[in-house]
């Protein structure tokens, strides 16, 4: 059974997929602030995230030709990101840089390579050299709720995005299903519920994605799980009966790659 996948969730998961090829508060100015040139990637990283700011990190190992085309446009595109990101460039042969290499397990990926950080630590966005452009890197910023929801997927989480508000109808009948699939011990260890706000300017491009109406007068959810695949979308009221039903059918149909922990088996009842 084909299912719907967000285009930049899947473009995020697809890092592990680079490295398996061989192994398996904001800031006053307006410009991009790099990283110290003391500052190790995991540094950069931790400064980041406490000032609330996405990093690109800009993995390399040796000084080519298509290292120096990739960092000019690197440099380039880092510029043209608002708000104000911050960077750093990581030599993957540096002893010092060992803990970041195998945080984001890159240790044998194609170099260069570019990451885009979320400041939840979220990967939003892996460039091979071959595939860096500027509007990619751009692109690869992700909205607020979005960046929830990576953040939980990456951790192999299950996903409900809950889009309601003031206006929409429904709202607690909308909850209680979710609420009933949180609370439920095989499944409470496993799921993140992001609340999101149809009517967010700042949420458009992942109402795009979940093809919501920013103008919804009824509530709805989205169920999500690992890489981002949309295992049901429901308007108005939710049941657990339904969710569980969904979370099992999919399963049967894809094994290990939608269940929360990576288990191949369907929830016991």
């Amino acid at each position: 059974m084909k299912r719907a996948v967000i285009s930049l969730l899947a473009t995020a998961f697809a890092l592990s997929g680079l490295a398996a090829e061989t192994n398996q508060t904001a800031l006053s100015s307006s410009l991009p602030q790099a990283a110290p040139a003391s500052d190790t990637g995991i540094v950069a990283l931790r400064r980041a995230s406490e000032a609330n700011q996405y990093l690109f990190v800009f993995f390399y190992e040796k000084e080519d030709d298509a290292t120096r085309a990739a960092r000019k446009t690197f440099d380039e595109a880092v510029k043209k990101i608002a708000p104000a990101p911050r960077s750093v460039v990581v030599d993957r042969a540096a002893a010092g840089e060992k803990e970041i290499v195998q945080q984001f397990g890159v240790d044998r990926a194609p170099m260069p390579l570019v990451l885009a950080i979320a400041p939840n630590g979220a990967v939003t966005g892996g460039f091979r050299a071959a595939d860096l452009t500027e509007q990619r890197l751009v692109d690869s910023v992700a909205t607020p709720s979005m960046q929830q929801c990576l953040k939980a997927l990456q951790e192999r989480r299950l996903v409900f995005v809950c889009l309601q508000n003031g206006r929409t109808d429904a709202n607690e009948a909308a909850m209680k299903g979710v609420n009933e699939f949180k609370a439920d011990a095989r499944f409470a260890e496993a799921t993140t519920i992001v609340k999101l706000d149809p009517s967010d300017p700042k949420e458009l491009k992942f109402l795009a994605q979940l093809k919501a109406d920013p103008n919804a007068k009824l509530a709805s959810t989205a169920f999500l799980a690992p890489p981002g695949v949309i295992l049901a979308k429901v308007d108005g009221p939710t049941s657990k009966d339904n969710l569980v039903a969904a979370l099992t059918k999919a399963m049967a149909s894809c094994g290990s790659g939608c269940s929360p922990s990576g288990c191949g088996s369907a929830p016991q009842k």
